[in-house]
C-alpha cells in the first residue's frame, strides 16, 4: 500500500517503513505524529482511490526520527561589469520522519 501526502508545500509518495526528509514539523524526535493531508491511496484492496482534493478520513502515521538541517546551499548574485558581488548560504530546517502506517 503507498499513499501521496502533502506536507510544507511539497508532495511526497510513501508507504510503510519508508524514511523521507520533510521541512520542519513542530514535533520531538520519538513522537508519533498524524499527517491528515492524503491525497491518493493506492495498492490496498479497494484500488486506488483519489481525493477532491483530499480523501476524507485517511491518515498517515509516522513517527519523528531526528531534527536536523540540510546541506548548505550557495547563493551568489552579482552584476557584470559593476563590481558587485555577494555571497550568502541558506541551509533549511528538516524533520526526517520514518512511515509506520497508512489508515483510510
Amino acid at each position: 500500500m503507498y499513499a501521496i501526502i502533502k506536507t510544507g508545500g511539497h508532495q511526497y509518495t510513501v508507504a510503510p517503513g519508508d524514511t523521507l526528509e520533510v521541512e520542519k514539523l513542530e514535533a520531538e524526535p520519538g513522537a508519533n505524529i498524524e499527517l491528515d493531508e492524503v491525497l491518493l491511496v493506492g495498492g490496498g484492496d479497494n484500488g486506488i482511490t483519489i481525493g477532491t482534493p483530499l480523501i476524507d478520513g485517511a491518515k498517515v502515521l509516522a513517527r519523528v526520527v531526528s531534527q536536523g538541517k540540510g546541506q548548505k546551499l550557495v547563493v551568489f548574485k552579482y552584476k557584470a561589469k559593476k563590481r558587485y558581488r555577494r555571497k550568502t548560504g541558506h541551509r533549511q530546517n528538516l524533520t526526517r520522519i520514518a512511515i509506520t502506517e497508512i489508515n483510510l
